[in-house]
Parts: C-alpha cells; sequence; structure tokens
C-alpha cells in the first residue's frame, strides 16, 4: 500500500508525487511529447494513481475518474442499447438511480435480485443478458455474494463480471483474483479514507477492456483534477493501518450491539450466523468497519432518536473515513431507492448503518450506549 505503483518523482526526486497542476503540456513539434498533450487525457499525477491502483487491486491497468457515479456511468457505456443487466438487489442507492433514472432511457434493461445463492440466478439469465453487477459486502444489508461463482457463470454465459469493491477495499478483498473482469471503487470511501475528496476507480486484467474505458473515460471526460489523485495517493498509503483498525473496532461493536438488550438484529459479516460467513471467510481477509442494526422498539422516531443522539459517530452521508459515521439508509444513501423496492429487500424504515471509524473503541461504544438509552 505504501510503494505500490509510486515511485520518487524523476525530475526533481520528490518521494511525495507532485500535484501536476497543469491543462496543457507543450510540445516539440505536433505530436512529439513527453508523452502528454492535454490534461483531460492524461496527467501524472494520475497516471502514478491508477498505477498504484492497479498495483493494490493485483490488477494490470486502473482508470480513475471524477467520482465512484461517474466510474459506474463509464462502466455502462460498454453496453448497447438492448442489453440487460443482473444486478444485486441490496446495493448503493445511488447506483440503482443511475441504473434506472439514466440507462433504462437508453434501452438497457435491469434485473434486481438476491444473489447469496448463485444457483438461483441461471435461469434469469438470457441471450440479452451481458453483465453481472456484484455488490460484496453489499450496501447496506452486508449481504455476502460468492465471486468465484459469479465469475465462473459470467465465463459460462460470456457475461463481464464487475464488482464494486468499495466496502472491503483492496486490503480485504481483491475480485479480480477472484476472476472478476471489472472491479470498481468509490475512492471516496476508504482509498481516500479522510472524507475530503471525492473519486472513483475502475480495475481491470484485459487489455481489450482497458483500452474501451480509457477510451470513455478522455471522450466523456469525467475525470479527477490532480489535487483530488494527490489525496487518495495518500489516503492509499495508511490504506492498510486503517483497515486494521477499523475491523478491529467493528468486531468490537457488533458484539457491543448483538449484547444490547434494546438491539434487535445486527448485520455483521463476521457472525458465524450471518448468512454467507463461510463465502466471507474465503474471500475477505476480515470483516470490515461497516454494521448495520435495527431495534427491538422498530419503529422510525426510535431509530431517528439514536441517529440524533450520538455525540461521536457524525450522522452523514458516506462512509469509510477515520471518523466514525451514523446513517439512516431509507432516507439518506439509499433514499433514491422506492420504498417498496426498499422493504421487499429487507431495508427497512428503522435501520441505521454505521461506519466504525479509527477512534477508542470503548468511546465508540459509550457513544452508542447513551444514544439508545
Amino acid at each position: 500500500m505504501i510503494h505500490a505503483g509510486m515511485e520518487p518523482d524523476p525530475s526533481t526526486g520528490a518521494i511525495m508525487t507532485p500535484i501536476y497542476q497543469t491543462s496543457t503540456y507543450v510540445q516539440e513539434a505536433p505530436g512529439v511529447h513527453k508523452g502528454y498533450e492535454y490534461a483531460r487525457t492524461q496527467n501524472p499525477t494520475r497516471t502514478v494513481l491508477q498505477n498504484a491502483l492497479a498495483a493494490i487491486e493485483k490488477g494490470k491497468f486502473g482508470l480513475s475518474f471524477g467520482s465512484g457515479l461517474a466510474a459506474t456511468d463509464a462502466i455502462m457505456k460498454l453496453l448497447n442499447p438492448g442489453d440487460e443487466v443482473l444486478s444485486t438487489n441490496d446495493l448503493y442507492g445511488g447506483t440503482y438511480r443511475i441504473f434506472t433514472k439514466v440507462f433504462e432511457r437508453y434501452g438497457l434493461k435491469f434485473h434486481f435480485t438476491g444473489m447469496s445463492d448463485i444457483s438461483q440466478l441461471e435461469p434469469l439469465i438470457s441471450s440479452k443478458t451481458k453483465m453481472l453487477w456484484v455488490e460484496t459486502p453489499t450496501n447496506p444489508l452486508l449481504n455476502i455474494i460468492d465471486i468465484e461463482a459469479c465469475a465462473a457463470l459470467a465465463k459460462k454465459h460470456q457475461l463481464i463480471l464487475v464488482v464494486d469493491n468499495t466496502f472491503a477495499s483492496p486490503y480485504l478483498q481483491n475480485p479480480l483474483e477472484l476472476g472478476a473482469d471489472i472491479v470498481m471503487h468509490s475512492a471516496t470511501k476508504y482509498l481516500g479514507g479522510h472524507s475530503d475528496v471525492v473519486h472513483g476507480a475502475v480495475i481491470v486484467n484485459d487489455e481489450q477492456l482497458h483500452e474501451q474505458l480509457k477510451f470513455i473515460q478522455n471522450a466523456c471526460g469525467a475525470v479527477p483534477g490532480p489535487h483530488d489523485c494527490w489525496l487518495v495517493l495518500r489516503g492509499i498509503k495508511t490504506l492498510h493501518v486503517r483497515m486494521q483498525r477499523h475491523c478491529e473496532n467493528g468486531e468490537k461493536i457488533a458484539h457491543f450491539l448483538k449484547a444490547h438488550p434494546k438491539v434487535d438484529k445486527v448485520y455483521w459479516t463476521g457472525f458465524e450466523e450471518h448468512p454467507n460467513h463461510a463465502v466471507a471467510k474465503k474471500q475477505m481477509r476480515g470483516f470490515g468497519g461497516m454494521i448495520s442494526f435495527t431495534l427491538k422498539d422498530d419503529s422510525l422516531d426510535a431509530a431517528l432518536k439514536v441517529l440524533s443522539g450520538t455525540k461521536l459517530f457524525a450522522l452523514a452521508e458516506s462512509l469509510g473515513g477515520v471518523e466514525s459515521l451514523i446513517g439512516h439508509p431509507a432516507s439518506m444513501t439509499h433514499g433514491s431507492i422506492p420504498r417498496e423496492e426498499r422493504i421487499k429487500n429487507g431495508l427497512v424504515d428503522s435501520l441505521i448503518r454505521l461506519s466504525v471509524g479509527i477512534e477508542d473503541a470503548q468511546d465508540l461504544m459509550d457513544d452508542l450506549n447513551q444514544a439508545i438509552g
């Protein structure tokens, strides 16, 4: 994480990659240059970040985008009108929104289904199906999907397998090694890690797929600025130590919530009784810092009291920063999903989601305890 894809700056020896704040580059003659022409197409800071992203995801090619949704947008542009996508039904609300409100208008069709049991997927695949879209762990119910099994299914039917690896991060899970074709991240989250940048990432092994996505990146222009790239590069250098602490704190808080008399369900992939826990153990190196839970008083009022009552957990969108966040998926991150769809998939109005940070674990448990009452 500290050295992957990064070398001292060749022009000065600077150990930290400089921020190349420029929009264009001088050419010796038309078409004769030092590898850089125009900053939408290439930027040296972005090049270093893209190499680092590829290295930490154990892939060959990395691409950076202005946000996680910009990365998703680029991936969808690999498809043609009439193509169909089979997606998990528990996924980030912004992904659901761009699928249904943007790309359905251009002739793509999306099917949302549970993917915990891969055997249920094959009957849903038709000659029009071109892509499997997987989140694991899912957002916000922490469902675990078997990436290797999905890869085998995708290969059998010649589908593109995309894995949104945002919740796990490359430190805990490497989908390309498990057979995925494309890995995407909202690098805003764990990769940046400090709640100070919005960024997206795509990593692939296949050269042709890389060339297609690189063309879309340049042609459509949803690229990040060099300072944003520099912030993500800085975040990657501490990803390993942050994720270790996220995992340690997450485990303590998950067990604390499970034992709390006023808490009902706790969704955390590390519990042995968690659905597909064995798959999580097989494909992940830890269980992360994301937890969702409900109260025994499952009213919205009771949940709102907790959401507004914490002092260390900040009520805010997003996740993956060093500070702990508490959120209400039904009205925040997943508000764009129709209520009937959310309820059908198990995302109830009273669900609370935690992004456990790297503060002192006892302080965090004390904070939750006083908020729950």
